[in-house]
């Protein structure tokens, strides 16, 4: 995902899954996979279900996007 083409959301996260990947639900009720890259998943330790995101989503895949910050450090 290259910054020219991406573009950023919010989500509110629905489960967390195992290895930082998480089920998050955009506000027009899409449902999506992300994951942390293995740089930050040790910022997102402490996100629970129902925690906001932000998400970095790419024009040519809607069913996965990479977690940028959670709204809590913004």
């Amino acid at each position: 995902m290259r910054g020219e083409d991406a573009f950023r959301v919010e989500a509110r996260v629905i489960e967390v899954m195992a290895n930082g990947t998480f089920r998050v639900e955009l506000s027009n009720g899409h449902r999506l996979l992300a994951f942390a890259t293995a740089r930050t998943k040790k910022n997102f330790a402490g996100i629970k279900p129902g925690d906001k995101v932000k998400l970095q989503l790419t024009p040519f895949d809607l069913s996965t996007g990479r977690l940028l910050s959670d709204t809590k450090t913004i």
